[in-house]
């Protein structure tokens, strides 16, 4: 028998796809399979229009066949076989495409898909084993043939006997070693792991004959063992299925399976879409967030298949940060893949289905958020902070798209647990309201009680409570919403005063101008400015800032690694009405210690009620003894 040679630039391709072009060796399985079920697929084709097919869609099948004792692995099918011809074609020249062909030569009708698009799936065989033999018999021949090759040395072809149509191809697989255990390939648990894991919506049965052991009966500690045929595959997809033939038992049964979390997701969104590309999805949002979810271990993603062969268990490119937590899959007949089938080859293809899945993710959650607000408050307490980031992210690039999705704690809320979006409080403004007014603090608790909030509340205006360290970023990223901007309590004029109150207020500052001078020297740098405050009720003082800065932001960004010593331009704020004020006034013309003292005192004070660390809490108490006495 002949000794072939491959064309040098195929001995070259076989190299590189065995050594290089696929990252895992598991997948030759996936590739041998695709193979088989492409070459059902086109005898099934032929059975439409040829009555002498004599066989019915529901007798095709692959078969799995490990042989311990011998070190093989056999893949079979009934399909359409290969004549000499197409062996020379198909398996002596690398990456030729006998599925390609087909595809170009026939009009296939929608529910056949073949997936082989370059001819050397095949060869990766090649990966895991020493040789590799193919005996098959095309459909209408009288002659079977068998190839045999050992790599890139050549190969044979002869004839053989077969008495069925199709292929056969038999992997003697290569020795164990201490890095590499082939011999894993024989084991029924790992096949049935591998075509679970890619094949497993393969449209015909992929069998093996498994063994079981059963208790015998009556004799107690005693087993025999029974062999069956085992279909390994679901064959139909549960997202190729109509929506109205599911049950959300059924939706919840394939996302326990299929993502390992144990419990039921809070909702499933289930599509087909077609136009300039052609896909089916199934995607979940989990009922809580994974335990690795907030660090840099979590790998975003949605599971790609194409034609229902898993190419990728975790595609981050499907999904927006902002909707990481998302967990599903993509199945598209339309993707064009590299060689290896393991990457894609264009990302537009990718960019358009990531595109109108951000939007179906958006306004499934809109609705939500409208038709079962209890369930929508459990998502966001579960991913609620990313969305915020999204809206932060890129420079607000993604606000408009987020921002009706966000909910914020409110005075107006009943309860801590309670929660408002933008356009809820934006219903409720009052007429004459210039701003939407916001508290940041870290809980419900500590900015329900800044002396600013307060004077807001009383005067009838709700304010949003932030309690996350990205919401201010998030808010000032948004800027405004329906036309009117976010205002923080602690920050810049709050609009509140009338022309009269405007003018008091500038009369007292000219007046007081040489104690504000006294104390800011007191405080030797320690804030921007001494002023006047339109902002205190009750309190004798409080911090505010100047400039783009907040307070809040300014403990957020100190708080991280990169922050340094970041800093809001402070500025104390006094109470022309409360009597500390008076004492002040008395102690510029008496005692200028006593004020420097006081003066730094009050600025303690403040740095507490915003929640911010006293510079030196021991002097702070010694100063507080010395006044007393």
């Amino acid at each position: 028998m002949e000794q072939k040679q491959f064309q040098a630039e195929s001995k070259r391709m076989l190299d590189l796809m065995i050594h290089s072009i696929y990252t895992h060796k598991e997948i030759f399985l996936r590739e041998l399979i695709s193979n088989a079920s492409d070459a059902i697929d086109k005898l099934y084709f032929r059975s439409l229009t040829d009555e002498n097919v004599g066989i019915g869609k529901d007798d095709f099948y692959i078969e799995l066949i490990p042989d311990k004792e011998k070190r093989t692995l056999t893949i079979t099918d009934n399909g359409i076989g290969m004549t000499a011809e197409e062996l020379e074609q198909n398996l002596g020249v690398i990456a030729h495409s006998g599925s390609r062909a087909f595809k170009t030569e026939n009009t296939l009708d929608e529910n056949t898909d073949i997936i082989g698009q370059f001819g050397v799936g095949f060869y990766s065989a090649f990966m895991v084993a020493k040789r590799v033999t193919v005996r098959t018999r095309a459909y209408g021949a009288d002659t079977a043939y068998v190839w045999q090759s050992e790599g890139v040395d050549g190969y044979t072809v002869d004839t053989c006997d077969k008495e069925s149509v199709g292929t056969e191809i038999v992997l003697e697989l290569l020795d164990d070693t201490d890095d590499e255990h082939y011999s894993e390939y024989l084991e029924e648990y790992r096949l049935r792991q591998l075509v679970k894991k890619y094949s497993d919506y393969i449209r015909f049965p992929i069998r093996m004959e498994t063994s079981h052991q059963h208790p015998v009966e009556g004799k107690e500690g005693e087993y025999e063992t029974h062999t069956e045929i085992e279909t390994l595959n679901s064959m139909v997809p549960i997202w190729k299925k109509n929506k109205n033939e599911l049950t959300d038992e059924e939706y919840n049964q394939f996302y326990h399976e299929k993502f390992m979390d144990y419990g039921d997701p809070l909702l499933h969104i289930h599509s087909r879409t077609e136009g300039t590309v052609t896909y089916n999805s199934l995607l979940y949002i989990p009922s809580k967030a994974p335990y690795d979810y907030y660090t840099k271990e979590y790998e975003k993603g949605l599971q790609l298949y194409a034609s229902g062969v898993m190419i990728m268990e975790k595609c981050a490119d499907l999904l927006p940060d902002h909707f990481s937590f998302v967990r599903g899959l993509v199945d598209s007949e339309d993707l064009s893949l590299n060689i290896s089938r393991e990457m894609l080859q264009h990302d537009r293809q990718l960019k358009l289905i990531a595109k109108a899945l951000e939007k179906s993710i958006k306004n499934e959650l809109a609705k939500l958020l409208k038709t079962d607000r209890e369930k929508y408050t459990e998502f966001w307490k579960a991913f609620g902070i990313q969305l915020k980031f999204g809206v932060y992210h890129s420079f607000g690039a993604n606000k408009e798209l987020l921002q009706d999705l966000l909910l914020f704690h409110s005075s107006s809320c009943d309860s801590a647990e309670g929660y408002t979006t933008l356009s809820e409080y934006v219903s409720r403004m009052r007429e004459d309201q210039k701003f939407i007014y916001y508290a940041a603090g870290d809980s419900v608790t500590r900015c329900a009680a800044l002396p600013a909030a307060e004077l807001v509340r009383d005067k009838g205006y709700e304010v949003l409570y932030l309690t996350e360290g990205v919401d201010e970023f998030a808010v000032q990223m948004i800027a405004q919403y329906a036309d009117k901007q976010f205002k923080n309590v602690s920050a810049g004029d709050l609009g509140l005063e009338s022309e009269e109150d405007k003018t008091a207020l500038e009369e007292k500052t000219a007046e007081s101008k040489d104690l504000f001078e006294e104390m800011q020297k007191a405080l030797a740098g320690k804030v921007k400015a001494v002023r006047l405050s339109t902002r205190l009720k009750n309190h004798a003082v409080c911090l505010s800032s100047d400039g783009e800065i907040s307070l809040e932001m300014e403990k957020v960004l100190r708080a991280m690694p990169t922050g340094g010593n970041v800093q809001a331009e402070r500025v104390l704020e006094l109470n022309p009405d409360h009597p500390v004020f008076a004492v002040l006034q008395r102690l510029l013309t008496e005692d200028k210690e006593k004020l420097a003292q006081y003066s730094d005192l009050l600025y303690q004070q403040a740095l507490l009620i915003e929640g911010m660390q006293v510079e030196d809490p021991v002097a702070l108490s010694k100063m507080i003894c010395d006044l007393m006495v």
